[in-house]
């Protein structure tokens, strides 16, 4: 097999098969191929090479797998951007990943030295004699894909060709799919569940990947019934939104097969719900981006235990720690660690926040579970403050850098608030400088420069002081009992 098996070669030894579409186009394997061929042509015209970084700041659409593989099929990786983003924050992304090129038009505009593609004018008919690069070793950087760490700012995660390759298959193998499956793939590229819960394992096994744009209930329920995809991949919000529609009763979503739920923890009673109305089996996963995707998951056939996330996926080794780092008795709780061929290589350029991550080869995830003695893992709590809103990982640290360059800031904490179909939603609590006249509305609007939507407070309360725990240090616990009192209240 290949370095990357089908990702990005030999796609049109398998013809006609329908391959992928979006709203606009509907590709076969030749003609995706094709299209994947012209625009690496297109790339290299320009000057891309093997090691640099091309990104995307595209909505969920064909062009913007096309333009991921034409990256591969030059050596080079790939860096997809949220196309929510702000000028910030899509700046900061691709200056801190050094990207060449950006297959898409970003809010500011190209920044010195690198150069912005519209996807209609990407070439779609390939010289065929054109020769490709050969192709990237196995420890070469597919993906850097960006997540928050405790300090706030957003790290490059560092995904291998091996990473991808094995997690494409792993999970495949796992949940038994094959050429007849077809993905619906409703959550966004830019994140590693949509990459491999999805368009990796179709691309592996040859079977069909429809794009949809932005997620609507009556748009799902239409697509399902139309495209007749075999699964699809969500977060439980949306799981939620579908369970709670009325559109649900009439609707034939008798194709589907089975259905996966990752991201975030989803209840028992919504997962019941959701199986019961929907009428499939949904196996729940448990994963970050640190450790490619997917660790653990539910099997689609055989023991699911509900309430757990599953057992590890073939290869890795799924532990759980106390804070020495020794594996703790069955049944007892500790940090949850990783080892195995899906964990990343380094986060780019933070050689300090690697080291401190992945201790000993195992990858330390900051959240806190618990193994029964069948293997499944339960996640009870987090380590980190992290939010996750509507499945989408919020840093509060990050918000809360946002918030300070208002020049009436003095200091802010930001916390996740009780959300009855988000989960949790980000709070802030705000001191300004003495006599400085700042209400909630003027900090709200400045945010919205500066901020994705999904990352802006709900709430803005302008507080005296924060409270502060024995140490000095503000007392988070503390704020986030307020936001759920003032919800019971």
């Amino acid at each position: 097999m290949t370095t990357n098996g089908y990702f990005a070669w030999n796609l049109a030894d398998r013809g006609e098969r329908p391959c992928v579409r979006d709203d606009h186009n509907a590709l076969s394997y030749r003609q995706f191929a094709d299209r994947v061929d012209a625009a690496a042509q297109h790339l290299q015209k320009i000057g891309v090479t093997r090691g640099d970084v091309v990104g995307t700041f595209l909505p969920n659409r064909v062009d913007l797998v096309v333009a991921l593989m034409a990256a591969w099929r030059l050596g080079a990786t790939a860096t997809p951007v949220n196309p929510n983003f702000t000028a910030t924050e899509a700046d900061y992304q691709l200056d801190d990943a050094c990207a060449r090129v950006v297959v898409g038009r970003t809010p500011g505009g190209p920044a010195t030295g690198r150069v912005e593609l519209d996807p209609d004018e990407l070439n779609i008919t390939p010289d065929p004699t054109w020769i490709a690069p050969s192709e990237p070793a196995p420890t070469d950087v597919a993906l850097i894909i960006y997540t928050s760490g405790s300090t706030g700012s957003p790290k490059g995660v560092e995904q291998t060709h091996a990473n991808a390759l094995y997690m494409a298959t792993a999970i495949s193998d796992h949940l038994h799919l094959d050429a007849d499956d077809h993905a619906l793939l409703i959550l966004p590229l830019f994140h590693s569940n949509a990459l491999y819960a999805s368009f990796l394992p179709m691309m592996l096994v040859g079977g069909h990947l429809s794009i949809t744009g932005s997620f609507s209930v009556r748009r799902f329920f239409t697509d399902v019934a139309t495209l007749r995809p075999t699964y699809f991949s969500a977060v439980p919000t949306i799981y939620a939104l579908l369970t709670s529609s009325p559109d649900i009763d009439d609707a034939d979503v008798s194709s589907l097969h089975f259905a996966i739920c990752g991201a975030a923890p989803i209840s028992k009673e919504l997962l019941d719900a959701s199986e019961s109305k929907l009428g499939v089996t949904i196996v729940e996963g448990y994963g970050l981006t640190e450790s490619t995707c997917v660790a653990t998951c539910n099997p689609r056939f055989g023991v699911r235990k509900l309430g757990t996330v599953g057992v590890a996926l073939p290869g890795q080794v799924v532990e759980v720690v106390d804070p020495q780092g020794d594996v703790v008795p069955t049944g007892e709780r500790g940090e949850v660690v990783i080892s195995g061929p899906n964990v990343m290589r380094a986060y780019l350029g933070r050689p300090d926040a690697t080291a401190a991550t992945i201790v000993n080869g195992r990858l330390h995830t900051g959240d806190i579970g618990v193994l029964d003695t069948d293997g499944y893992l339960s996640i009870v709590d987090r380590i980190k403050d992290m939010i996750i809103r509507g499945g989408e990982n919020v840093y509060p640290k990050e918000i809360e850098a946002a918030i300070a360059t208002h020049p009436s800031v003095l200091e802010s904490a930001v916390v996740g608030g009780p959300d009855p179909v988000l989960g949790e939603v980000p709070v802030a609590f705000v001191v300004t400088y003495p006599n400085a006249l700042l209400d909630s509305d003027e900090l709200a609007e400045h945010l919205r420069a500066v901020l994705t939507k999904a990352k802006r407070p709900t709430e803005i309360h302008i507080v005296d002081a924060l409270p502060r725990n024995p140490v000095g240090k503000v007392d988070k616990p503390s704020l986030r009992q307020q936001t759920r009192t003032a919800v019971d209240a």
